[in-house]
Protein backbone atom coordinates (compact mmCIF):
# COMPACT_ATOMS: atom_id res chain seq x y z
CA UNK A 1 0.00 0.00 0.00
CA UNK A 2 1.05 3.70 -0.28
CA UNK A 3 1.67 5.97 2.37
CA UNK A 4 0.27 9.82 1.61
CA UNK A 5 0.77 12.86 3.97
CA UNK A 6 0.02 16.14 3.69
CA UNK A 7 2.92 18.78 4.04
CA UNK A 8 2.51 20.91 6.86
CA UNK A 9 2.96 24.17 4.82
CA UNK A 10 0.32 23.16 2.57
CA UNK A 11 -2.22 22.43 5.43
CA UNK A 12 -1.20 26.47 7.24
CA UNK A 13 -2.10 27.51 4.21
CA UNK A 14 -5.41 25.95 3.73
CA UNK A 15 -6.27 23.90 6.88
CA UNK A 16 -8.85 21.74 5.20
CA UNK A 17 -6.65 20.47 3.01
CA UNK A 18 -7.43 16.16 2.52
CA UNK A 19 -6.86 13.92 -0.05
CA UNK A 20 -9.46 10.72 -0.52
CA UNK A 21 -7.54 7.44 -1.86
CA UNK A 22 -8.18 4.07 -3.61
CA UNK A 23 -5.96 1.88 -4.57
CA UNK A 24 -6.93 -1.30 -6.46
CA UNK A 25 -5.53 -3.49 -9.22
CA UNK A 26 -7.17 -3.50 -12.37
CA UNK A 27 -7.10 -4.52 -16.03
CA UNK A 28 -8.01 -1.69 -17.97
CA UNK A 29 -10.17 -1.58 -21.01
CA UNK A 30 -10.57 0.88 -23.82
CA UNK A 31 -14.53 1.77 -22.86
CA UNK A 32 -17.31 0.79 -20.80
CA UNK A 33 -20.51 1.49 -22.52
CA UNK A 34 -22.40 1.57 -19.58
CA UNK A 35 -20.41 4.14 -17.85
CA UNK A 36 -20.62 6.75 -20.77
CA UNK A 37 -24.44 6.02 -21.09
CA UNK A 38 -25.01 7.00 -17.69
CA UNK A 39 -22.58 9.87 -17.54
CA UNK A 40 -24.50 11.00 -20.75
CA UNK A 41 -28.37 10.88 -19.49
CA UNK A 42 -27.60 11.37 -16.07
CA UNK A 43 -24.76 13.31 -15.18
CA UNK A 44 -24.29 15.74 -18.05
CA UNK A 45 -28.08 16.33 -17.11
CA UNK A 46 -27.06 17.47 -13.43
CA UNK A 47 -23.59 18.93 -14.32
CA UNK A 48 -25.66 21.51 -16.38
CA UNK A 49 -28.36 21.91 -13.89
CA UNK A 50 -25.55 23.10 -11.24
CA UNK A 51 -23.64 25.58 -13.88
CA UNK A 52 -27.57 26.75 -14.38
CA UNK A 53 -28.04 27.32 -10.32
CA UNK A 54 -24.70 28.25 -9.41
CA UNK A 55 -22.26 29.20 -12.52
CA UNK A 56 -19.51 27.65 -12.44
CA UNK A 57 -17.14 29.53 -10.31
CA UNK A 58 -19.15 29.08 -7.20
CA UNK A 59 -20.37 24.99 -8.31
CA UNK A 60 -19.24 23.33 -5.06
CA UNK A 61 -15.99 22.21 -4.09
CA UNK A 62 -14.66 24.04 -7.74
CA UNK A 63 -15.40 27.39 -5.04
CA UNK A 64 -13.47 26.01 -2.41
CA UNK A 65 -10.56 24.82 -4.63
CA UNK A 66 -10.48 27.70 -6.47
CA UNK A 67 -10.09 29.93 -3.10
CA UNK A 68 -7.49 27.75 -2.40
CA UNK A 69 -5.69 27.84 -5.25
CA UNK A 70 -5.06 31.18 -4.43
CA UNK A 71 -4.05 30.54 -1.35
CA UNK A 72 -1.01 28.45 -2.55
CA UNK A 73 -0.39 32.16 -4.89
CA UNK A 74 -1.97 30.40 -8.30
CA UNK A 75 -4.59 32.19 -10.52
CA UNK A 76 -7.35 29.80 -10.24
CA UNK A 77 -9.05 31.33 -14.25
CA UNK A 78 -5.44 30.48 -15.60
CA UNK A 79 -4.39 27.32 -13.48
CA UNK A 80 -8.20 25.82 -13.38
CA UNK A 81 -8.78 22.65 -11.34
CA UNK A 82 -9.14 19.69 -13.97
CA UNK A 83 -13.06 19.07 -12.19
CA UNK A 84 -13.63 23.10 -13.29
CA UNK A 85 -12.20 22.00 -16.79
CA UNK A 86 -14.43 19.11 -17.08
CA UNK A 87 -17.58 20.92 -16.25
CA UNK A 88 -16.37 23.52 -18.53
CA UNK A 89 -16.28 21.50 -21.56
CA UNK A 90 -19.49 19.84 -20.74
CA UNK A 91 -21.40 23.29 -20.30
CA UNK A 92 -20.40 24.62 -23.49
CA UNK A 93 -21.52 21.07 -25.06
CA UNK A 94 -17.71 19.89 -26.17
CA UNK A 95 -18.25 16.50 -24.62
CA UNK A 96 -15.25 14.53 -22.73
CA UNK A 97 -12.32 12.56 -24.30
CA UNK A 98 -12.98 8.76 -23.91
CA UNK A 99 -9.50 8.06 -22.51
CA UNK A 100 -10.04 4.24 -21.12
CA UNK A 101 -12.12 3.03 -18.27
CA UNK A 102 -9.92 3.82 -15.25
CA UNK A 103 -9.35 7.68 -16.51
CA UNK A 104 -13.26 7.65 -17.29
CA UNK A 105 -14.39 6.49 -14.05
CA UNK A 106 -11.62 8.78 -12.83
CA UNK A 107 -13.47 11.70 -14.50
CA UNK A 108 -16.77 10.93 -13.54
CA UNK A 109 -16.08 10.91 -9.89
CA UNK A 110 -14.51 14.47 -10.71
CA UNK A 111 -17.48 15.64 -12.34
CA UNK A 112 -19.96 14.54 -9.61
CA UNK A 113 -18.33 15.55 -6.73
CA UNK A 114 -16.24 19.30 -8.05
CA UNK A 115 -13.13 17.83 -6.81
CA UNK A 116 -9.79 17.04 -8.93
CA UNK A 117 -9.38 13.21 -8.95
CA UNK A 118 -6.04 11.46 -10.42
CA UNK A 119 -5.57 8.19 -11.15
CA UNK A 120 -1.79 6.53 -11.47
CA UNK A 121 0.28 3.44 -12.24
CA UNK A 122 1.21 2.38 -8.66
CA UNK A 123 3.78 0.49 -10.35
CA UNK A 124 5.23 3.71 -11.39
CA UNK A 125 5.34 5.83 -8.14
CA UNK A 126 6.92 5.44 -5.18
CA UNK A 127 5.34 4.62 -1.74
CA UNK A 128 6.13 6.95 0.57
CA UNK A 129 3.85 10.12 -1.66
CA UNK A 130 3.40 13.62 0.14
CA UNK A 131 0.55 15.97 -1.37
CA UNK A 132 2.20 19.82 -1.44
CA UNK A 133 2.43 22.88 -3.03
CA UNK A 134 5.14 23.32 -6.33
CA UNK A 135 8.15 24.75 -5.89
CA UNK A 136 9.49 27.55 -7.71
CA UNK A 137 10.57 26.78 -11.40
CA UNK A 138 9.22 23.01 -10.88
CA UNK A 139 7.96 22.04 -13.91
CA UNK A 140 7.20 18.49 -15.57
CA UNK A 141 6.29 16.99 -19.06
CA UNK A 142 2.43 16.78 -19.14
CA UNK A 143 0.24 13.78 -20.56
CA UNK A 144 0.32 15.37 -24.39
CA UNK A 145 1.70 18.74 -23.26
CA UNK A 146 5.00 20.31 -23.12
CA UNK A 147 6.66 21.16 -19.85
CA UNK A 148 4.23 22.51 -17.17
CA UNK A 149 5.00 24.67 -14.63
CA UNK A 150 3.52 23.78 -11.73
CA UNK A 151 5.06 25.97 -9.08
CA UNK A 152 2.39 27.22 -6.36
CA UNK A 153 0.26 24.41 -7.57
CA UNK A 154 -1.06 21.25 -5.32
CA UNK A 155 1.30 18.80 -6.68
CA UNK A 156 1.28 14.97 -5.77
CA UNK A 157 5.42 13.87 -5.14
CA UNK A 158 7.67 10.97 -4.43
CA UNK A 159 11.56 10.77 -3.64
CA UNK A 160 11.91 11.26 -7.73
CA UNK A 161 9.71 14.54 -7.53
CA UNK A 162 6.46 15.36 -8.51
CA UNK A 163 3.85 13.68 -10.25
CA UNK A 164 0.61 14.84 -10.72
CA UNK A 165 -1.04 17.99 -9.42
CA UNK A 166 -4.96 18.76 -9.11
CA UNK A 167 -4.87 20.59 -12.45
CA UNK A 168 -3.06 18.13 -14.72
CA UNK A 169 -1.04 15.24 -14.43
CA UNK A 170 2.31 14.13 -15.87
CA UNK A 171 3.12 11.44 -18.40
CA UNK A 172 5.26 9.60 -15.53
CA UNK A 173 2.47 7.48 -14.11
CA UNK A 174 -0.51 7.76 -16.63
CA UNK A 175 -2.40 5.22 -17.19
CA UNK A 176 -2.24 2.99 -19.98
CA UNK A 177 -3.60 -0.90 -21.20
CA UNK A 178 -0.49 -1.99 -19.05
CA UNK A 179 -1.38 -0.83 -16.25
CA UNK A 180 -2.50 -3.44 -13.48
CA UNK A 181 -2.17 -1.69 -10.34
CA UNK A 182 -3.77 1.93 -9.61
CA UNK A 183 -3.54 4.71 -7.05
CA UNK A 184 -6.60 7.28 -7.19
CA UNK A 185 -6.90 10.10 -5.51
CA UNK A 186 -9.77 12.67 -4.47
CA UNK A 187 -8.42 16.39 -3.83
CA UNK A 188 -10.56 18.43 -1.49
CA UNK A 189 -10.33 21.77 -0.35
CA UNK A 190 -13.30 21.79 1.15
CA UNK A 191 -14.59 21.37 4.92
CA UNK A 192 -17.98 19.70 4.12
CA UNK A 193 -18.54 16.06 3.77
CA UNK A 194 -18.78 15.76 0.44
CA UNK A 195 -15.39 13.94 0.03
CA UNK A 196 -16.75 11.03 2.72
CA UNK A 197 -19.77 10.97 0.13
CA UNK A 198 -17.34 10.89 -2.62
CA UNK A 199 -15.08 7.91 -1.49
CA UNK A 200 -18.87 5.97 -1.12
CA UNK A 201 -19.84 6.27 -4.81
CA UNK A 202 -16.31 6.51 -6.11
CA UNK A 203 -16.01 3.17 -4.66
CA UNK A 204 -18.56 2.21 -6.23
CA UNK A 205 -17.78 3.27 -9.24
CA UNK A 206 -14.59 1.85 -9.80
CA UNK A 207 -15.76 -1.54 -9.26
CA UNK A 208 -18.77 -1.35 -11.43
CA UNK A 209 -17.09 0.21 -14.39
CA UNK A 210 -13.74 -0.13 -14.04
CA UNK A 211 -13.88 -3.61 -13.01
CA UNK A 212 -11.38 -2.42 -9.87
CA UNK A 213 -10.37 -5.43 -7.71
CA UNK A 214 -9.04 -5.90 -3.85
CA UNK A 215 -10.01 -1.87 -3.26
CA UNK A 216 -8.59 -0.18 -0.52
CA UNK A 217 -10.06 3.49 0.28
CA UNK A 218 -8.86 6.29 3.26
CA UNK A 219 -8.80 9.35 3.60
CA UNK A 220 -5.30 11.76 4.82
Amino acid sequence: MKHLQIDQNMKALWPATRVGCFQYQVQVEKKNEEMWTYLKKDIFKRTKDAIFDYGINEIPNIKESRQAYKAFGKDPSRYRVSSEALIRRIGQGKGLYEVNTVVDVNNLISIQSGFSAGSYDASKIGKELIFRVGREYETYKGIGKDEIKIDGLPVLADDEGAIGSSTSDSERAMITGDTTEVLTLIYSFSENQDLERAMEYGSAYLEKYAGAKNLQCWIV
